[in-house]
């Protein structure tokens, strides 16, 4: 599983401290945050509130937050979430058996820079991480199957 999520957060290009519009590794980013008392609410746009490693919005924060009893957005509590979505969208038991094709047709769904499987894009116009790429990440981190 962590394997599958760390993927996941490259496949995004994001990290536990940037809303929608940080870049990775970029010093004293403006939509970088410190605060992990609660979601961080919008970045680029001012409207957009995808946030964290895993691209968590405000709406999902509240909704699956408050659902199994998180208290702030601390990078524990992202990947916490993020293992709930993959449970809520029948993911995850797909990755613990190392069906990755399987578990990306789902989580594509939910991740727009997550490819729908082998020779396949996203379902979402804007970039995304090519299959094979994925796959390569999810095995440098230790995962199993594909």
């Amino acid at each position: 599983m962590q394997a599958f999520l760390k993927a996941i957060g490259d496949a995004e290009g994001a990290d536990y401290n940037l809303k929608y519009g940080g870049v990775k590794g970029k010093v004293h980013d403006k939509y970088s945050f410190a605060d992990f008392s609660t979601h961080p609410g919008a970045g680029y746009g001012g409207k957009a509130t995808p946030a964290g490693m895993y691209q968590i919005t405000n709406g999902t924060w509240a909704d699956i937050g408050s659902r199994i009893g998180l208290t702030d957005f601390s990078p524990d509590t992202q990947d916490l979430m993020a293992v709930e979505i993959l449970r809520i969208i029948n993911s995850a038991d797909d990755i613990v058996a190392g069906n990755i094709t399987s578990a990306l047709l789902s989580a594509s769904r939910r991740w727009a820079a997550l490819p729908k499987g082998p020779g396949l894009p996203s379902r979402y116009n804007q970039p995304y991480m090519e299959y094979e790429q994925f796959i390569a990440k999810y095995h440098s981190y230790g995962g199993l199957g594909k």
